[in-house]
C-alpha cells in the first residue's frame, strides 16, 4: 500500500496543478449542516437514490417534482400511512416511474426514519454523529434497517446528502487492487474493514476527508 504522499504527487502530475486537482474534489457537509437537514429531505434523497439505481439519473430527476407531490413532500409521518391500495393507485400515474418494489420502499423508509427519530431525535443526528472512521458501519446500518439500500446505494446516498464517505466504484476497486489492499470488490466485512483501515491511514497522513481521497484514488487507474 502506497502512502498519501505518493497519491498526492500522482494526482498533481495527472491534473497539472494543485488548483486543478482541488477543483475536482468534493466537499463534505459540516456535521451541523447534516444535523439541520430535515427528515423529509432525508426521505426524499433516500427515495431518489432507490429510484436512480439502475436507471438514468436525468430521467429520474426530471420526474422528481411529481414524486414530491404524490408523496406529500416526503413528510415521513404522512408517507408512512400510505397503504397497498394507495401505492397501487400510484402505479397508474404516468408521471412516475411505475416500479412497485421501489414505490413500496418509500413508506418503509419513512418508518425507518421515524424509528431513528424516536431514538436519536432526528435522522440527521444519526448521519452527523456517525464517525467517518467507521463509515462502512453506517453503510451496514442503512442496508440492514432501511429498504433497498444494499450494494452501493448506501454510500451513494451518503454522498448525495454530503456525509463524508468513500464509494467503491469500479475505478476505486481497481485502484485498491493495484495497491494490494483487496483482491476483489469489497463485499465481506473483512474486505470492508481493510478498505476502511486504508482510508483511515490516508486520512491520518493528509487530513483530507474520505470523499476527496476516494476521488483521488479513482484517478490513479488508467482511463
Amino acid at each position: 500500500m502506497r502512502d498519501y504522499q505518493w497519491l498526492h504527487e500522482y494526482c498533481l502530475n495527472r491534473f497539472g496543478s494543485a488548483a486543478a486537482l482541488e477543483a475536482r474534489l468534493p466537499q463534505p457537509r459540516a456535521d451541523a449542516e447534516l444535523r439541520a437537514l430535515s427528515d423529509d429531505r432525508y426521505l426524499s434523497l433516500l427515495a431518489l437514490r432507490v429510484f436512480r439505481a439502475g436507471l438514468k439519473h436525468s430521467l429520474v430527476d426530471a420526474k422528481w417534482p411529481a414524486f414530491e407531490q404524490v408523496f406529500f413532500g416526503f413528510d415521513p409521518e404522512k408517507v408512512v400511512l400510505m397503504g397497498a391500495e394507495h401505492l397501487e393507485r400510484l402505479m397508474q400515474d404516468a408521471r412516475l416511474i411505475r416500479h412497485l418494489g421501489k414505490l413500496k420502499s418509500v413508506p418503509r423508509n419513512a418508518q425507518f426514519i421515524l424509528d431513528v427519530r424516536q431514538e436519536k431525535g432526528s435522522f440527521g443526528a444519526l448521519i452527523a454523529d456517525w464517525p467517518a472512521t467507521d463509515i462502512v458501519g453506517l453503510w451496514k446500518y442503512l442496508a440492514k434497517h432501511g429498504n433497498q439500500l444494499g450494494g452501493l446505494s448506501a454510500p451513494r446516498f451518503l454522498r448525495m446528502v454530503g456525509k463524508d464517505t468513500f464509494i467503491p466504484t469500479d475505478d476505486m476497486v481497481a485502484a485498491l487492487r493495484a495497491q494490494q489492499i483487496i483482491d476483489k470488490a469489497p463485499t465481506s466485512q473483512k474486505d470492508l474493514a481493510l478498505v476502511q483501515a486504508a482510508f483511515n491511514q490516508w486520512h491520518a497522513q493528509s487530513g483530507r476527508p474520505l470523499c476527496q481521497l476516494s476521488v483521488m484514488l479513482a484517478h490513479t487507474v488508467n482511463h
